[in-house]
């Protein structure tokens, strides 16, 4: 199963934010890429490092949701983005599903933190970000149908079905 799209007859706003946000993650992740491991300690967020040094570490509350752990990750993540972060942001408007998007982003990151507060592991990934947008999307249309591939053709299924596989 492999979702292509949903309903968006009744959108009134061209999402610029959703597609904003998934340019700015595609070019995380290529610098990520050619950065190397180097640039993914750097910029991750690392429990243990931010537990010891919170104000010298701040900022990669915010840079680690823009990184991914490999194709799949970002693929999957930017997918659904596209799919379901363009009616959130209809029904939020720009700003609002822009600091939304960011909210749930740092609540992951520090979700994470409580369950890992000695951590040297790095933290990385738009996931508790993309959550926050799904949740939302469940909320704000219960009913809704999305299209998605199935062996080789397309079918339509509840939106929460398709969101709770992900």
């Amino acid at each position: 199963m492999f979702p292509v799209g949903d309903d968006n007859r009744a959108r009134r706003l061209t999402p610029v934010v959703t597609y904003a946000l998934i340019a700015v993650n595609v070019l995380f992740f290529i610098i990520e890429l050619i950065g190397g491991e180097d640039f993914i300690v750097a910029w991750s967020f690392v429990p243990g490092r931010f537990m010891a040094n919170p104000a010298g570490d701040f900022v990669t509350i915010f840079t680690s949701m823009f990184m991914h752990g490999g194709w799949l990750h970002i693929g999957g993540n930017m997918l659904y983005l596209w799919i379901f972060g363009d009616n959130v942001e209809d029904r939020f408007g720009h700003v609002r599903f822009l600091l939304f998007y960011l909210a749930c982003g740092v609540a992951a990151t520090f979700a994470q933190l409580a369950f890992s507060l000695g951590s040297d592991i790095p933290n990385l990934g738009a996931s508790g970000a993309i959550a926050g947008v799904l949740g939302a999307y469940i909320l704000l249309f219960p009913q809704r149908r999305v299209r998605v591939i199935v062996g080789y053709g397309i079918t339509e299924m509840p939106a929460l079905a398709v969101i709770g596989l992900w």
